[in-house]
C-alpha cells in the first residue's frame, strides 16, 4: 500500500467518511498476500519507498501476469526485470501503457503518483556490449524516482572520451559504472569523483575474463576509495542502491529544512 493511500484511508476513518470494517477489509492484505506460488510483499513501499520488483526470469508467463495484476491493484508503479518480449506482450494486454526496454529487458507500468525526482544518477558504461546491464540500472534508478543521465562507451581504451564527461560527472549525486573485461573503469571514475561510485561487473570479455569474474575481482581490489561493488550483471542492484543513497540525501535535506 502506498503511504499516501494509507494516510488517506486513516484520515477517512478519523473523519467518519469510511467505516472501520471497510478500512479493515482494505488493510487485510497490507503486509503480504499468498498466491500459492508467490507471496507478494504489499508492505514494501512503506518500508523501502518502492513496491516489490518482479524478477521475471524463471517464472511462467501466467505467474508473472498474475503478480503484475496483484501489484497493480494499489495504483502503484511496477517494475519487472529480466523479462522477454513474450512476457511483455502478455503484460501489455493487462496494462496497455506498459513500456518495454528491449535492451534492458525491463517492463515498467507507470500508474502511481509521479513523485518529484530529486536524485541525480549518472550511468556510465565502458563499452557498447555493457549496455544491457547499464540500461537495466538506468531504468531501475529512473522508475524509483531519480533524474538519470547516461555516458556510454567511455572505457579506459580511450580516456579522452571520458575526460569529455567531467561536467556530467560533477552533476551526479551517485555514479553507476558498468564494465566488463578487466573492469578498470570504476577505478578511474573513483579517482576523479567525490560522489559514491557503484561498480557493476559484466560478463563481457574473452575466455580469461571468466564470465565477469575477472572484472568483479578487479573492482573489489580497486585502489580508489568510495567504490562499492554489486554482483556480475546486476544492473538492477546498482540502480536500487543508487536510489537508496539519493533517498538518504533527500531525507537529510528534509530534516535540515525543519531544523532551520
Amino acid at each position: 500500500m502506498e503511504p499516501n493511500t494509507l494516510r488517506k484511508l486513516l484520515e477517512d476513518v478519523k473523519n467518519g467518511a469510511t467505516d472501520i470494517d471497510v478500512a479493515l477489509t482494505k488493510m487485510k492484505y497490507l503486509p503480504f498476500e499468498d498466491l500459492g506460488f508467490a507471496v507478494i510483499d504489499h508492505h514494501r513501499t512503506l518500508r523501502k519507498g518502492f513496491p516489490e520488483v518482479i524478477f521475471c526470469q524463471g517464472k511462467t508467463i501466467e505467474q508473472i501476469v498474475w503478480i503484475f495484476s496483484k501489484l497493480g491493484e494499489e495504483n502503484r508503479n511496477i517494475l519487472g526485470t529480466r523479462a522477454s518480449m513474450e512476457v511483455f506482450l502478455s503484460v501489455q494486454k493487462l496494462y496497455p501503457a506498459a513500456i518495454y526496454n528491449e535492451l534492458a529487458r525491463t517492463i515498467v507500468v507507470s500508474q502511481g503518483e509521479d513523485s518529484n525526482k530529486t536524485g541525480n544518477v549518472l550511468v556510465m558504461s565502458a563499452g557498447t556490449t555493457d549496455l544491457p546491464v547499464a540500461e537495466e540500472a538506468a531504468v531501475t534508478a529512473e522508475v524509483m524516482g531519480n533524474h538519470v543521465r547516461k555516458a556510454y562507451d567511455v572505457g579506459v581504451a580511450g580516456l579522452h572520451r571520458l575526460l569529455d564527461k567531467l561536467e556530467l560527472i560533477r552533476w551526479a549525486h551517485v555514479i553507476i559504472v558498468v564494465a566488463g573485461m578487466e573492469g578498470a573503469l570504476p577505478s578511474v571514475i573513483g579517482g576523479l569523483a567525490d560522489q559514491p561510485v557503484i561498480a557493476v561487473p559484466t560478463s563481457t570479455g574473452y575466455g580469461a575474463s571468466f564470465n565477469g569474474l575477472s572484472a568483479l575481482l578487479g573492482m573489489l581490489n580497486s585502489c580508489a576509495s568510495g567504490i562499492s561493488v554489486v554482483n556480475i550483471d546486476n544492473g538492477f542492484g546498482a540502480g536500487a542502491m543508487a536510489n537508496t543513497i539519493t533517498r538518504m540525501i533527500e531525507k537529510v535535506a528534509h530534516e535540515d529544512k525543519f531544523k532551520k
